[in-house]
């Protein structure tokens, strides 16, 4: 076994990768990219994904990109370790693949103009509408999620529903370093806020924060 895990620092797609991993007590190296320095679209990375884009997971002599076929592929290619990441019968099955579709097509839309404003946006050029918005649209989320919720985790058991929810609501709690008069927590439902309680209780949770997060 030699897993390879291309990442770049706070990348939310690449710490679910990571989440898998870890989850799944699966021996790897983190190779940490720059998106700075340009590493994404060098040669040896574009041979890995024409795509230029994190995560990247290399076994052996397989490669694959795209954060959600790199957790089920995990989940799938090392059964024996760790709790299933897709648990249950069919239908709980079917649940986590509909969460993580709604957290990618739904919760991500919602979360992205904030982050854009905070990030990639300089404040004199900020817009004070497009945050209104975005923050009604993010407590709409958390409404939706808060009501889709089965359990102490979003489809009952942990699963990868939570791996692919969870770093995005971390990023967007991350936006006050910019926003400061966000006020991300007044729009986090109770249960989300428990919800993300349990997750950074995990044991391996503290392993996953991306490098530049802890430093600051």
């Amino acid at each position: 076994m030699s897993l390879v895990l291309y990442y770049g620092s706070g990348s939310p797609y690449a710490w679910r990768a990571q989440f898998a991993l870890e989850h799944k007590a699966l021996p790897y190296e983190l190779k940490l990219l720059s998106f700075a320095a340009g590493d994404t679209r060098k040669p040896e990375f574009l041979a890995l994904n024409p795509r230029h884009r994190v995560p990247v997971l290399v076994d052996g002599e397989f490669v694959l990109y795209e954060s959600n076929a790199i957790v089920e592929y995990l989940d799938e290619a090392y059964p024996a370790r760790g709790a299933p990441l897709f648990p249950g019968d069919v239908k709980t099955r079917a649940l986590v693949r509909r969460l993580i579709l709604e957290v990618d097509n739904y919760f991500d839309e919602a979360v992205d103009p904030l982050i854009r404003q905070a990030f990639f946006v300089k404040p004199e050029e900020r817009d004070a509408d497009k945050i209104a918005r975005g923050r009604q649209a993010l407590a709409d989320e958390f409404a939706l999620f808060t009501g889709a919720m089965r359990g102490e985790f979003l489809a009952g058991p942990l699963s990868a529903a939570d791996f692919a929810l969870y770093p995005l609501v971390a990023f967007g709690k991350r936006c006050e370093m910019k926003l400061p008069d966000l006020g991300f927590d007044a729009l986090v439902t109770p249960g989300i806020a428990a919800w993300k309680r349990r997750v950074e209780a995990l044991p391996y949770f503290a392993t996953t924060i991306p490098p530049h997060w802890r430093a600051a």
